[in-house]
């Protein structure tokens, strides 16, 4: 009953097409914030931080990206850790080989440098597409790791790529305790999200859905498919690039090549299959599930079989994790495939006709 819009007249076009066109989500949105900001800082321990909330957030941001290209723009890629490794390598040499460069402005530049090795593997995506494309961008995640371990200059001159970065100074405060890291990823990844969503109910955004939904269509009225799916793969591979100098910037402190493997991308792209492809809001759903019911689970499943004094050890329950996993995603597939975004959609359409049938 008390998610309703009557009576709430919008008397401009900019009211109708504003984000949150509907009260209540404007003053949940604005508690959800308050929370973020004021609630988690003041209440969260330093494993929250460390070990769950700035993970989340970072690969919340990567999933962002990859749903831009997959979801909306319609083009496959399994490169998304490759990416991240571009960023976070991008931002440590920004930071060591120019002196004074400050740590916002590095990962900025990350992001571009990012984007533009996009766009060189994005090429493909103008003559193949589908399985074919993912094929062409898998290529991506075996090349750059390759590059990173080979070419000791980009690592610093460590023989074996692992790099370690410097601390985080912005406008003479260090971000070195689990909550400012917190604070600084939180902002960088709701000022990200908030220009995606934008930009995606632009004209920019509604050429990627015409590619999307049909290229020939698209070119047809006069959508020019090579700069359209470039600016799809550029702007995808920033998010992933800003997201991997997050990742090593205010989460490891220290990565290497290989830590950016395909697993990795393959974790990012069930994130958005779970969370619901073509969603702003299902990728930071889907970066929850993927991170958070591992955690869960490994937290469960020993107490459940203590209580039931079964002979579990450590192996057995990692298994079972397994298979938990796997059989939960494959429910919430079978149960909705557009993910749980849609499924959080039917709850708002449901509430707002409640205690009425739909």
């Amino acid at each position: 009953m008390f998610y309703r819009e009557t009576g709430q007249f919008k008397t401009t076009y900019a009211a109708d097409q504003q984000i949150f066109p509907i009260r209540q989500d404007r003053i949940g949105i604005l508690l959800l914030l308050a929370v973020a900001f004021v609630g988690i800082p003041l209440f969260a321990s330093e494993y929250w931080f460390t070990a769950i909330l700035v993970p989340f957030l970072i690969f919340a941001l990567a999933a962002l990206g990859l749903n831009i290209l997959t979801g909306y723009a319609g083009q496959l890629s399994l490169g998304s850790a490759a990416f991240m490794a571009v960023g976070a390598y991008a931002a440590y040499n920004f930071q060591v080989r120019v002196e004074g460069m400050p740590v916002l402005v590095s990962f900025l530049l990350a992001g571009l440098t990012s984007a533009a090795v996009g766009i060189l593997f994005g090429l493909p995506s103008l003559r193949i597409k589908g399985f074919y494309l993912a094929v062409a961008t898998l290529a991506a995640q075996f090349f750059i790791v390759w590059c990173l371990t080979k070419f000791p200059y980009l690592s610093n001159d460590s023989s074996s790529g692992v790099i370690s970065v410097p601390g985080v100074t912005i406008l003479g405060f260090a971000f070195d305790t689990p909550r400012s890291n917190y604070l600084l990823v939180l902002s960088l990844v709701l000022l990200l999200a908030l220009a995606a969503k934008n930009l995606v109910r632009s004209s920019t955004g509604r050429a990627w859905m015409a590619v999307r939904d049909m290229d020939v269509a698209a070119e047809v009225i006069g959508i020019r498919l090579m700069h359209t799916k470039l600016l799809a793969f550029a702007v995808s591979s920033f998010y992933c690039g800003v997201a991997g100098a997050l990742y090593a910037f205010c989460y490891l402190g220290s990565v290497e090549p290989d830590g950016f493997s395909l697993d990795m991308s393959f974790k990012i792209l069930f994130m958005i299959i779970v969370g619901g492809v073509g969603s702003i809001l299902g990728s930071f759903l889907g970066a929850a599930f993927i991170l958070l019911l591992p955690i869960f689970l490994d937290i469960s499943l020993p107490a459940v079989a203590s209580l039931l004094h079964l002979p579990f050890d450590n192996a057995t329950v990692s298994h079972i994790q397994l298979m938990v996993f796997g059989a939960l995603i494959m429910f919430f597939l079978v149960v909705e495939p557009h993910g749980l975004a849609r499924l959080w959609q039917i709850a708002k359409e449901k509430l707002r006709l409640w205690p009425f049938p739909h």
